[in-house]
């Protein structure tokens, strides 16, 4: 994601890069000014003094122990202009619990979601489940169970840090939206490739724009969404599930990302417009007019090159 997004604003006139960069990783290209991190050094120093230095700020962050919430509030405090949500909505999209909350209150369709204490108490009728942590990114430590006695076991070490959902079958799905002033703007309708067995789930990717017939019911979940959590900005990525029963459409929002996913690293090729200078549109013009963009599909892999 790091370096698609340097990519992208590379291309864009009048702008300088600046970025951090662990001294073990590979350098990234594109970069006008980059900050190695050493095993010693304090990080967040070191972010801090680079956002001093910038006038506008792309972070890039995981949620796992509030870490995208931190740098998105040491930003504002800084008073840099942050191209992307406000703290406010990324402390509550970042964990799932208040996420789930925040969607049942406002009559947004998503899947029934327990805390441990609150799932034992259920009459079990079904078998199928799966648990996850209240602020993982991707499917990081997500497990799926087909016996209850398997997941009482595995959440007796997890009952604060961990959620409880029904597994529910479908298209795993998501789109990526720009938002701003309490507008949706849909860029994209993806699907994901995630591989489920009783040992783990792992995301490997996914096809963007290959779920483009779901655009029109993607459209007004992307503006429910923002409707519902005030604050969201810049890039944000929805993950949903898609089901069909008696030959209707279903869909179930299970994650909101406020931060760059994935599908942010094929959405240039894929739409034919650089999403850079879109986020510099969003955030820089008084009025915002979507460019018309194209729909194909582009598949994406975690070991993929970006150049």
């Amino acid at each position: 994601m790091r370096d698609a997004v340097l990519r992208d604003f590379a291309q864009l006139a009048d702008v300088e890069l600046s970025t951090t960069v662990d001294i073990r990783a590979q350098q990234p290209n594109h970069a006008h000014k980059i900050k190695e991190i050493r095993v010693e050094d304090d990080v967040w120093d070191i972010w801090h003094a680079c956002m001093q230095e910038a006038d506008a700020v792309l972070i890039i962050a995981p949620e796992m122990g509030g870490m995208l919430t931190r740098l998105t509030r040491m930003a504002e405090s800084l008073g840099k202009m942050v191209l992307g949500c406000a703290s406010s909505a990324v402390e509550i999209a970042t964990d799932k619990w208040l996420t789930y909350l925040h969607l049942q209150q406002n009559q947004i369709p998503t899947l029934m979601t327990y805390q441990y204490a609150d799932w034992t108490k259920l009459n079990h009728t079904i078998n199928q489940w799966i648990a996850k942590p209240r602020d993982g990114v991707g499917c990081g430590d997500l497990q799926y169970f087909e016996n209850i006695h398997d997941l009482d076991t595995s959440m007796q070490s997890r009952k604060e840090t961990h959620l409880i959902q029904p597994f529910q079958k479908g298209i795993a799905a998501s789109f990526s939206m720009l938002c701003r002033g309490g507008q949706a703007f849909l860029i994209s309708c993806n699907r994901q490739k995630i591989h489920i067995t009783p040992s783990a789930v792992t995301y490997n990717g996914g096809v963007v724009n290959e779920l483009i017939q779901h655009q029109a019911a993607f459209e007004i979940l992307a503006q429910k969404i923002v409707d519902a959590f005030p604050g969201l900005g810049g890039y944000v990525g929805v993950d949903l599930i898609v089901d069909q029963l008696d030959g209707q459409y279903r869909y179930y929002i299970v994650e909101i990302n406020p931060r760059l996913t994935t599908s942010y690293v094929a959405l240039h090729q894929a739409c034919g417009v650089n999403p850079a200078r879109m986020l510099l549109d969003l955030f820089y013009n008084e009025v915002f007019m979507m460019p018309v963009i194209t729909h194909h599909k582009v598949e994406v892999s975690l070991n993929d090159p970006i150049n």
